[in-house]
């Protein structure tokens, strides 16, 4: 049997995990942590969130010694590279798991992303472009078949547009109409530095935005992975969950199917960002993608073996 070896991603929403050997996936885990949550404002991580993320990072020590997992790597993003006191949760994330994460720098992030999402697809859809929205920032990542050409991450997320724009339940049309205009503002600049971007064929999300947006347009209750992965959303069913969600106070929110609870708090500022996208680059359909970060890391890891 093939070693096993795991990726931990500690992101500024989920802290997930996965394991497996580059070809079979025996794990994939996530849990929403909210380690981010305040940062945009006070610029630090909070005890509480430290707390919860290292206490499922101890989970995942379980999880590791239970699959006999050799190698591990572990990474950290937006919320981290924030934060005034990341050094604080480093070491503590390193006592639970045993491994010090790496603080990704946003190329990085979105190049290991664009790794994993377009893995298995027929390099003949390409040039790909990869659309990773977080917690804190949002990557896009372009290229061919055998790795992205240039990288773009700039500073919009689902918690921190929550945080900063939408403070009200339902948001008003003018917290809506800021979080949209700052969005292009960021977009304005993805374009300046991809030029080449207009030739993207195929475009492809991942993460939580895009996953719980598929979901609610599916109506997908349970969630069911294999479902969405290569799910085509066009751009008027992303319109109309948009719609669905803005629209909503949070207790109404909470009953749409296929959108997990802990992730109704921030999805809309997450659509946001999602539909502030599409429409700037005029991308119809979105192909949603469950492999991402997580999975260019365990692919490194197992060429790194060979």
């Amino acid at each position: 049997m093939a070693e096993l070896v795991a990726a931990i991603d500690c992101g500024t929403n989920s802290t997930r995990l996965l394991v497996g050997d580059g070809e079979r996936t025996v794990e994939r885990l996530n849990h929403v942590t909210r380690l981010g949550a305040g940062v945009d404002r006070h610029g630090h991580l909070d005890d509480e969130a430290i707390a919860r993320t290292v206490g499922v990072l101890r989970d995942y020590r379980d999880v590791l010694a239970e699959h006999e997992v050799t190698r591990v790597r572990a990474t950290a993003t937006s919320a981290v590279r924030d934060a005034d006191n990341g050094v604080e949760f480093l070491a503590a994330a390193e006592e639970a798991i045993g491994v010090r994460p790496e603080v990704l720098t946003g190329a990085e992030e979105g190049r290991l992303t664009f790794a994993g999402a377009t893995s298995r697809l027929d390099p003949s859809r390409g040039p790909f472009g990869v659309i990773d929205i977080g917690g804190g920032s949002t990557e896009v990542a372009i290229g061919d078949g055998s790795g992205p050409a240039r990288v773009v991450s700039v500073d919009m997320g689902a918690v921190r547009f929550t945080e900063r724009f939408l403070p009200s339940d339902p948001p008003r049309p003018e917290e809506l109409v800021s979080a949209l205009s700052v969005a292009e503002v960021h977009l304005d600049d993805v374009a300046r530095e991809l030029p080449d971007i207009g030739a993207t064929v195929t475009w492809i999300a991942v993460a939580g935005t895009a996953t719980t947006m598929a979901a609610v347009e599916i109506g997908l209750d349970p969630y069911d992975p294999d479902v969405i992965e290569g799910f085509e959303l066009s751009r008027a069913a992303a319109e109309d969950v948009y719609r669905t969600l803005v629209t909503e106070a949070l207790t109404d929110r909470l009953h749409n199917p296929g959108l997990h609870p802990d992730r109704a708090e921030v999805i809309v500022g997450g659509a946001c960002v999602m539909v502030a996208i599409m429409r700037y680059f005029g991308i119809d359909p979105l192909v949603i993608s469950e492999r991402d970060l997580l999975d260019g890391i365990v692919a490194e890891l197992v060429r790194g073996a060979e």
